[in-house]
């Protein structure tokens, strides 16, 4: 975040990867990993933003309509490996991985894309290409593949290609089996864009964030069907399964700072999992729908800017123990939460005492009292990012945000709503993410920085996430769930929080 004073890519037009993010967000990762494995309260609020869904109350128990599971998921046991030729292939694990997802990827489009396009036939790509970025490259796309740990879609001989060698399987052992058919599914969601032509909404002068947040919602479509259990060769349970591909989402970023009208970008984790989720709950005509006027008025990605200063936390952190921080963010809250005529909490360091909460370190709220206690030295560990290559927290947001959520459980408490439950959990995040849009206003003391929201989905999909918790700390199961709250306080205010997820 910051402070207001005084108050590899790949270039040409015809190739898509899966993005920059696959290389810089690997080495940025460290903890965030390993933490992802990753009444109306107030009576203001934002303007509507397209692509953001209306009010309707959820089923806490469901997501997109379907319930919350827990069962396993990845490929289905004793299902035969799919039959397609595969230029270059070792036939090996990952190579077999990478046939079966493609092929369910084409049933799906071979069923979806004439019943959503006016009876369009789906003609499957023309060439599948396997490759080890380690060893001897091979030539597609005008590229050679020696060093090119992606994958990608290619427009000049309607080909999909990916690197078995590094890519995949460092895809596997991070986030397991389905963050592979995350990726492959996003790239046949390019040759879906280039096959419905104009009819998609997509030319060659399309900018890169359309393309790529249509392809992510593409994705969003297919695991849809997954979860349904229409796939022939792997499952997904909607609580653990759909985190892992979340996951994989934030893994796959552009690099903080990275400019939304950059030539290239990808788009930013929140935005990515935003597109995803759309398509997850909707269907292929609304991925089309992704437009410029969208783009414009929903995508939160940016560059740095001046007030984003390195304060030896890298750009766009401040260190959380900084006093000056910590009373900029108080009175941010306070800010924020004004109009609710509540009396704010009163923060204090050090061990949680209280008699109707359980402890939630780093940051506990105590009804009784309305007093916050902070655990600073845990909380440094959270905002604190990691060094290239080693674990560590995730950043300054991420830590202010486990605050503020501990701050909107004591507004909902003085306004009458109960402290647990899933409901409590998702009504803290949504009212954290709107304290969070607030601080992107030019008048705003403390502000967003690039990177910031990113920071939150990585918090949001921990499996101890704070952000998304009730009064004791009990977190809603989904991650699905918990983002899409976050995402609806940051785009529309606090009002739809206490409509929306009133319980």
């Amino acid at each position: 975040m910051g402070r207001q004073v005084n108050a590899v890519v790949f270039t040409p037009q015809e190739r898509h990867g899966s993005g920059r993010g696959l290389v810089m967000a690997r080495r940025a990762w460290g903890g965030a990993a390993l933490v992802a494995a990753v009444a109306v309260l107030l009576s203001a609020c934002t303007q509507s933003v397209p692509g953001v869904a209306r009010f309707e109350r959820p089923d806490v128990s469901k997501v997109a309509g379907l319930e919350i599971t827990t069962g396993e998921s990845g490929p289905k046991p004793g299902v035969p490996d799919a039959d397609l030729a595969v230029e270059n292939g070792d036939g090996g694990e990952m190579d077999r991985l990478a046939i079966n997802a493609l092929a369910d990827v084409e049933e799906y489009w071979t069923e979806q894309l004439p019943a959503n396009f006016g009876g369009k036939k789906f003609e499957p790509v023309k060439r599948l290409v396997s490759y080890d970025s380690t060893g001897r490259g091979v030539d597609i796309c005008r590229t050679n593949t020696a060093g090119v740990a992606n994958a990608f879609y290619c427009s000049l001989d309607d080909s999909i290609a990916w690197d078995r060698g590094d890519l995949l399987p460092m895809l596997n052992d991070a986030f397991g089996p389905m963050s592979v058919v995350t990726v492959l599914a996003h790239e046949m969601g390019h040759a879906v864009q280039y096959k419905l032509g104009s009819e998609g909404g997509v030319t060659q002068a399309t900018p890169s964030i359309i393309k790529e947040q249509q392809a992510d919602c593409y994705a969003g479509n297919f695991f849809r069907w997954v979860a349904e259990g229409k796939s022939r060769h792997f499952r997904i349970s909607t609580g653990p399964g759909l985190n892992q591909v979340l996951a994989t989402m934030f893994f796959i970023r552009d690099a903080a700072g990275t400019s939304a009208e950059k030539q290239g970008a990808h788009g930013s984790a929140f935005d990515r999992v935003a597109a995803f989720q759309f398509g997850f709950a909707g269907d292929p005509k609304r991925c089309a729908q992704i437009d410029d006027a969208e783009i414009k008025a929903r995508i939160t990605q940016q560059a740095f800017d001046a007030d984003d200063k390195d304060t030896g936390q890298g750009k766009g952190n401040l260190a959380v123990d900084d006093r000056r921080s910590l009373d900029l963010l108080e009175d941010s809250l306070r800010d924020a939460y004004k109009q609710s005529g509540a009396t704010p909490p009163a923060l204090k360091e050090g061990a949680a005492e209280c008699a109707d909460a359980q402890e939630t370190s780093p940051v506990s709220y105590c009804p009784a009292t309305n007093v916050i206690a902070v655990d600073l030295p845990e909380l440094v560990r959270i905002g604190t990012p990691p060094k290239r290559g080693q674990k560590g927290g995730i950043g300054d947001f991420a830590a202010f945000a486990e605050i503020a959520s501990r701050f909107a459980l004591s507004i909902q408490k003085a306004t009458g709503y109960p402290l647990e439950g899933p409901a409590a959990g998702l009504r803290t995040a949504c009212l954290t993410g709107a304290w969070a849009g607030t601080t992107t206003k030019q008048t705003a003391r403390l502000k967003l920085s690039s990177g910031d929201l990113d920071e939150a989905v990585a918090e949001l999909l921990a499996d101890k996430s704070l952000i998304a918790a009730d009064v004791n700390g009990t977190v809603v199961p989904s991650g699905f769930a918990r983002v899409e709250a976050f995402r609806d306080g940051f785009f529309e205010g606090s009002g739809l929080c206490t409509r929306k997820y009133s319980g």
